[in-house]
């Protein structure tokens, strides 16, 4: 009986399986997930008292669920914005009490893109996007780390 089986040619050499070649990049599913880092986008109105987080950064956070976090807006200065967290039990987080204060602060509108970085010790650096996907830069007129809850005190963008 004639084989139908046909062998590999030259093509392709040296970039297939047991090439010895290690210049690929691993499969996708080998790959470390990095969820430091995560946006969230303004479909709601922003001044909502609480904000979900992805449920991926919530669970990286299992068991070390912090009852506040503190955000820092990525230019605009030393301020930290606390902000409460609340956990629903079904894996979910969520911004609560002071998101509020800091989109007031930083003009959080609707479709807009919220750029979150976890810094370790329940430390957030915020970076915001307005609807066009451009970056918002702010400042701030003061370098204290004084917080009242009841004064919001607004970084200033750059016109």
């Amino acid at each position: 009986m004639a084989s139908t089986s046909r062998t590999r040619t030259g093509r392709g050499r040296g970039r297939g399986r047991g090439s010895g070649s290690s210049s690929l990049p691993p499969p996708p599913s080998t790959l470390p997930l990095i969820i430091e880092e995560f946006f969230i986008v303004v479909y709601e109105d922003p001044l909502v008292k609480k904000v979900r987080t992805p449920k991926k950064f919530a669970d990286y956070l299992d068991g070390k669920e912090p009852a506040k976090v503190y955000l820092r807006a990525a230019d605009c200065g030393p301020r930290l914005w606390t902000v409460e967290v609340l956990f629903d039990g079904q894996g979910r987080m969520y911004l609560d009490k002071g998101w509020e204060k800091f989109a007031i602060a930083h003009g959080v509108d609707f479709g807009w893109f919220v750029h979150f970085k976890y810094e370790g010790d329940d430390v957030l650096t915020v970076k915001v996007f307005d609807g066009t996907m451009c970056r918002r830069y702010y400042y701030s007129d003061e370098d204290t780390d004084d917080e009242s809850d009841d004064d919001v005190k607004p970084c200033i963008h750059p016109l």
